[in-house]
């Protein structure tokens, strides 16, 4: 076959299929060319999923009578003049090929007015045969119909799925709309029925309407602010609580410069950002956006221009990746409190790890104090005394003795959100008491959380604490086993271990972590070898690091059936509010939930 020049109805076919695959591009196009023409308003109107008809209203600066021809010219563009203007897009649209691919290969009908003119201009397209322009009636703006989608293009039209699956789409792609900007009012209708209703705003409470609208009526109470600069980039937005997680990532939008992309790099640095309390298998909810100064991003980059490219994509990742790292890491009890106001608190609170005996998760001064004082008590009890009437203090509050001011008061709740220590349910669960109602904590996904913070911590610092032997620590190991661990040699050291192979099979431990407890080392070490080289591969964490500090802090946390005492208890909760991410252990779980009065008056009908 010779090489000949394409006639141009094909070339427009051949172009319309880069840009126009279903219905829904057609309504991304328009709505993207409404949202560049200034519009406050935009309408969707859609039957039979779109492929019967598509109409796109806009109140925008419209289209003057003598250019409306040429906007069914391919390239043809109001938005940019030269290549420098390449440099730096503001605009949703720029390369002017929607509008002539769309009419290639559907009915189109096109009415606008521009601002100030007297009447509009009316121009209709079959098929890609573009008709005379004629006056019309119509308000500023511009309407645009399109009707019998891929009438002319038989293979493509045989790819059309089912009218509810095309609608599914055209739905999301609105909420996408919606999201990107709050301050256009947004509307889709299936035939006489409103699928979205979005009006404008600019005002906080009402944008996380808008975000009930689209993704759940309850995702405001349960999302995080997220805003932080670094020079000329900004990312701002919402990012969904972990115990907020999705078996699917459908409610995840990501927005540069106001466009709605899918971009690798920025989902990425997202699932980095909750590799740490987020459960393995389970996807984030969000709605971020990132503001940058347009030279920075390069978005002629796909036809439908849903990936886009930066110029310094490792500084970009690193700047979403830590800002969103730092706004999870208030998910803890106490989110109202910065980190930093409780960093002496933390330090002195003692983490130990194992709680041997004649220890306790409470500091020393607490511990003395415990036989005679708890937390939110005024007044100090008696001590037990051999031959002591043992119902003397019950006599003593009943006859009134004991000072009002030193009844029992509950602890505000900006300075103990988790309450008071009750009670140990089940060897596995601390019931605690608080302003708000009852708070129910995991012990040892708690215990696990706060090791596992303070083992980063002293790993970043460098000097972790640790303890030489007398006697070293001989284990048995396999020779497999053995091996993986020797290659992770440097992981162990900075953990605060000095290890050494005395043969294939034996390891002998000359120095440990201070918070191991002596008699369990064995264990605990056996335990981290085997579990690390289960996880090795399923691990929701992928650095190999981290994965080896959570599971150190898993195996060496407080376990089922070990009873705890009040003191400890209370100290347990008030490290949890002074660590970050403590409201997740390191698998994702959640550590803590809470019953109000008012959920126990309805379990009880108490009120009615």
């Amino acid at each position: 076959m010779p090489i000949r020049i394409l006639p141009d109805e094909l070339i427009d076919q051949i172009a319309a299929g880069e840009v126009i695959e279903r219905p829904a591009s057609v309504v991304k196009e328009l709505a993207e060319n409404a949202l560049d023409a200034g519009a406050t308003r935009i309408d969707i109107d859609v039957e039979r999923g779109g492929v019967g008809l598509m109409r796109v209203r806009d109140d925008g600066c419209g289209i003057a009578s003598e250019e409306l021809p040429m906007a069914l010219a391919r390239h043809a563009t109001s938005k940019i003049a030269g290549v420098g203007d390449l440099e730096a897009i503001t605009t949703l649209g720029f390369r002017g090929e929607a509008l002539p691919s769309i009419g290639s290969v559907s009915r189109l009908r096109i009415v606008s007015r521009a601002s100030g003119a007297d009447q509009a201009a009316e121009l209709i397209v079959d098929g890609g045969t573009v008709g005379p322009a004629r006056p019309a009636a119509h308000p500023p703006g511009t309407s645009v119909e399109v009707r019998d989608l891929f009438f002319n293009v038989p293979a493509r039209r045989k790819f059309v799925r089912s009218d509810a699956t095309e609608l599914g789409h055209i739905a999301r792609l609105t909420e996408r709309l919606a999201l990107s900007r709050f301050d256009v009012s947004i509307r889709l209708r299936h035939g006489e029925r409103v699928l979205l209703d979005a009006p404008a705003s600019d005002l906080e409470g009402n944008e996380l309407a808008r975000l009930g609208q689209v993704l759940d009526p309850d995702f405001g109470a349960s999302a995080i602010a997220v805003r932080h600069a670094a020079g000329p980039v900004m990312l701002s937005g919402w990012a969904g609580l972990p115990t907020r997680s999705r078996a699917q990532p459908d409610q995840q939008f990501w927005f540069v410069n106001g466009r709605s992309v899918r971009d690798r790099l920025l989902m990425n640095a997202v699932r980095l950002a909750y590799r740490d309390v987020l459960y393995h298998g389970r996807h984030a909810a969000y709605a971020l956006y990132l503001t940058l100064d347009p030279r920075l991003v390069d978005v002629n980059a796909h036809p439908q221009k849903l990936e886009v490219r930066f110029r310094d994509s490792r500084q970009v990742h690193d700047f979403v990746f830590r800002a969103l790292e730092r706004a999870l890491a208030a998910t803890r009890p106490d989110p109202h409190v910065p980190a930093a106001a409780r960093a002496g608190e933390a330090a002195g609170n003692g983490y130990a790890a194992g709680l041997p005996d004649g220890d306790s998760l409470a500091p020393a001064d607490a511990r003395a104090g415990a036989a005679r004082a708890s937390p939110g008590l005024g007044f100090e009890l008696p001590r037990y005394e051999p031959g002591r009437d043992p119902w003397a203090l019950a006599g003593a509050v009943e006859e009134g003795v004991l000072p009002t001011s030193g009844r029992p008061q509950m602890p505000a709740a900006g300075d103990y959100p988790l309450g008071t220590a009750l009670a140990q349910l089940h060897g596995a669960y601390i019931l605690a008491q608080n302003p708000e109602g009852l708070v129910l904590v995991d012990m040892h996904a708690a215990h696990e959380r706060v090791l596992y913070e303070k083992l980063k911590a002293e790993r970043e610092r460098g000097t972790p604490a640790s303890q030489l032997l007398l006697e070293p620590v001989v284990i048995e190991l396999k020779a497999h086993e053995l091996a993986a661990l020797l290659e992770r040699y440097t992981e162990w050291e900075r953990a605060g271990f000095e290890l050494d192979a005395l043969s294939a099979t034996r390891l002998a431990l000359r120095r440990v972590p201070a918070t191991l407890k002596p008699a369990e080392i064995s264990r605990i070490i056996t335990a981290v070898v085997h579990d690390l080289g289960l996880e090795a591969n399923t691990h929701h964490l992928e650095a190999a690091a981290d994965r080896f500090l959570a599971t150190l802090a898993c195996r060496t946390a407080i376990h089922a059936h070990r009873r705890l005492t009040l003191p400890e208890m209370d100290s347990l909760l008030r490290q949890m509010e002074a660590t970050e991410r403590a409201s997740q252990c390191n698998h994702g779980r959640p550590t803590w939930t809470r019953l109000t009065v008012a959920q126990l008056d309805r379990l009880f009908l108490r009120g009615r």
